[in-house]
């Protein structure tokens, strides 16, 4: 594995946004010196917010993806749900010395295996699937991993402070675990949301939520509504991005996601609608401001 002078391997993240963000941030935090990334948005002028993350995280901007990856020990995957296979594809001409390619996306098992297929004798190939948002804990996010390289990657990875569990040998296992999980707390998120800005219609938030604690006496529901409606504001397109996979792995096991088809469109309406500036603005000012912002944009949109 190609190491640096301090003994940590030279990381590069394929897809830059969010979470190849928080990670190499928590990893340089580390110590780790040489970091490059590459994203199919920097030679865009939608990169320049990319690119400004990387200046300031100490990050080199890799010119593409064959230079980003050139002499790594580690490529962190972690691009859109849809650009997982491609992003397989864009590096597996170019690998030279059987780095560990970590896949954090948030795809099928069949996507996955796919992934793997691709570089087969190229790279070492984990199935990675992260179940806690990734902030505030970065690299330090708790992964679960599937692949026979595992066991071979868990002393490099404890090096860099990564939290971790091995699942076990089969590649898709993490996966299926996290796409399966997803149908639960998506769509938890997606019938918070419909719950309850119906019930601002009717203008009876507080009688409804009140209701739900006969049900569930332990829940806090005025904070479950704000951070299951927040989550979606935030990140709705991309989460019903992840829903397709979610629903790809249903049907890869004989089940008909039609509760996740729905999860889909919910969660995607309410992200489209959460990027208007009033909308965003409410988002830390609590769940009836928050609901008053959405239904505003959302009857504005209709008229």
């Amino acid at each position: 594995m190609n190491v640096t002078g301090n003994g940590f391997p030279r990381i590069a993240f394929i897809g830059f946004g969010e979470a190849g963000q928080a990670m190499a941030e928590g990893l340089r935090g580390e110590g780790v010196t040489a970091v490059a990334a590459w994203d199919i948005l920097f030679p865009d002028s939608a990169g320049a917010r990319l690119k400004e993350a990387a200046k300031r995280i100490g990050v080199r901007i890799a010119e593409n993806a064959a230079d980003a990856v050139a002499d790594a020990g580690l490529v962190i995957a972690a691009v859109t749900a849809a650009s997982s296979v491609e992003a397989a594809q864009s590096v597996a001409p170019h690998l030279r010395t059987q780095p560990f390619y970590l896949d954090v996306n948030s795809v099928s098992p069949g996507r996955k295996r796919q992934s793997e297929a691709l570089l087969a004798g190229k790279a070492r190939y984990l199935d990675v699937a992260i179940l806690s948002p990734i902030l505030p804990l970065q690299h330090k996010s708790p992964l679960l991993i599937a692949s026979p390289h595992a066991g071979d990657a868990a002393p490099m990875l404890r090096a860099l402070s990564m939290s971790f569990r091995i699942l076990g040998p089969k590649t898709g296992e993490a996966a299926a675990l996290k796409m399966v999980r997803s149908v639960m707390i998506k769509g938890i998120e997606a019938l918070t949301a419909e719950c309850f800005l119906a019930a601002a219609r009717a203008g009876i938030v507080d009688e409804v939520a009140q209701s739900l604690k006969n049900n569930y006496p332990t829940l806090d529901w005025p904070r479950v509504v704000h951070y299951n409606i927040e989550r979606m504001a935030s990140h709705g397109v991309r989460r019903a991005a992840e829903m397709e996979e979610v629903a790809a792995t249903l049907r890869e096991l004989g089940v008909a996601p039609l509760m996740t088809e729905a999860t889909v469109k919910r969660q995607r309406a309410l992200g489209e609608i959460g990027r208007a500036p009033d909308v965003r603005a409410s988002l830390d000012r609590g769940a009836a401001a928050m609901l008053a912002a959405i239904e505003d944009t959302a009857t504005g949109e209709k008229s």
